[in-house]
């Protein structure tokens, strides 16, 4: 491709991405199931008029390595440590039930497959996509009904910040275990191995952030040094540990989530990721999305995809906290809560697709999944406030 043909295809990306990204919101809809629903128009499956260059794919995969960059710098570190072990357990029963549900409904439509198998992975996958929770929708609609700081609210939140750690993790280690050359204890090891060196230098390079920041705050060095420590991270994790370079980005942010001006390092990036290295992400989905293989088999394989991701965070996150001591109706509303699904499982998606564990027809599912989520969650959460309040103490 001319260099003449990489600016018509970024400006088209831009424009539509944006246009349908605006559409999507007034709908009520997550913006990024418009930004994907315009690849899908733009590339190859319906007017053709942009195709997934190698540039194109490298811009998208340093705007996904941005977009789990920032998710860290989000993350409220203090807030996680203090949650205790009600938070964890539910992140971990909301990680778990999920990720069995996927493996067993893909096992059910494609063959039950001996552990060790391509096929055996792929269904694996499955369910790693079902682990991620994104509840940026249900924060804001807890924020509406004035709920949000309430035990409910606060457990959804912090429960959501360790699921999406712990989603990174099976991650790893599931992209880890379908490289042919590696063994089970290898991944395992490498695993451990780069989060002990991310301790390790993280440790190292928060000190020299913070000393940094308190010296010239709110300078452009501070982002640029930012920026350099998530794709070094990035390169690490990928090239000599085997992990996804988005999980060395996510660590990174989270390395840098308690400097003063981490909100600061966010806002600029966010600036370039969402003017043009987010967009051609979320639009590059829908350009791989293929629609021609789409039957009414793999239909109603992603009616039930969608389903069973919602049935078992409901089933995971409201089971356990019912055990941790909540009452069922309570715990009803940290299941729905935690249903939601947004860009990881779109991040999450991409990383299989790049690794060959799943196909691309199967981002079908997982758009589904994202748009029924989103317009859903908010619904059932308002329903189920109106008929049991939450009471000042529990």
């Amino acid at each position: 491709m001319d260099n003449l043909g990489i600016f018509r295809d970024i400006a088209i990306i831009i424009l539509f991405a944006k246009f349908f990204g605006l559409v999507a919101r007034k709908l009520k809809a997550p913006q990024v199931a418009g930004e994907i629903v315009a690849g899908l128009i733009i590339g190859p499956s319906v007017l053709g008029w942009v195709n997934t260059s190698d540039f194109i794919l490298q811009m998208a995969q340093i705007g996904v390595v941005l977009l789990m960059f920032c998710a860290g710098l989000e993350t409220n570190l203090k807030s996680l440590v203090k949650t205790g072990p009600k938070a964890l357990a539910i992140a971990c029963s909301g990680v778990f039930v999920p990720l069995v549900g996927g493996t067993l409904l893909y096992s059910c439509f494609y063959g039950f497959h001996s552990i060790g198998t391509p096929e055996f992975y792929k269904a694996l996958f499955m369910g790693t996509i079902m682990t991620a929770t994104s509840v940026s929708i249900t924060v804001e609609s807890l924020k509406e009904m004035g709920v949000l700081s309430g035990e409910i609210g606060t457990t959804i939140l912090n429960a959501a910040i360790i699921d999406d750690v712990i989603g990174m993790v099976v991650l790893t280690f599931v992209v880890g275990l379908n490289d042919p050359a590696s063994k089970p204890y290898t991944v395992v090891r490498n695993t451990l191995l780069f989060f002990i060196l991310a301790v390790c230098v993280g440790f190292i390079c928060y000190k020299v952030f913070k000393l940094v920041d308190n010296r010239y705050p709110h300078s452009r060095r501070i982002t640029i040094a930012g920026l350099a420590l998530c794709l070094a991270l990035a390169f690490v994790a990928e090239e000599f540990f085997g992990i996804a370079d988005i999980t060395g980005a996510y660590v990174a942010g989270i390395i840098l989530c308690n400097i003063r001006d981490s909100e600061y390092i966010a806002r600029r990036l966010d600036i370039n990721s969402y003017v043009l290295f987010g967009p051609i992400f979320f639009a590059s989905i829908g350009l791989k999305t293929d629609i021609s293989d789409l039957n009414v088999s793999i239909l109603f394989f992603a009616i039930c995809f969608v389903l069973v991701a919602m049935i078992t965070k409901i089933i995971g996150c409201g089971l356990m906290a019912m055990i941790c001591g909540m009452k069922p109706k309570h715990a009803l509303k940290v299941g729905v809560g935690m249903m939601t699904r947004g860009e990881v499982a779109l991040i999450v998606s991409q990383k299989g697709l790049a690794v060959g564990m799943m196909d691309p027809v199967y981002f079908t599912a997982v758009i589904l999944l994202i748009i029924v989520s989103s317009i859903t969650t908010p619904i059932l959460l308002k329903l189920l406030y109106t008929k049991w309040p939450e009471e000042a103490k529990e």
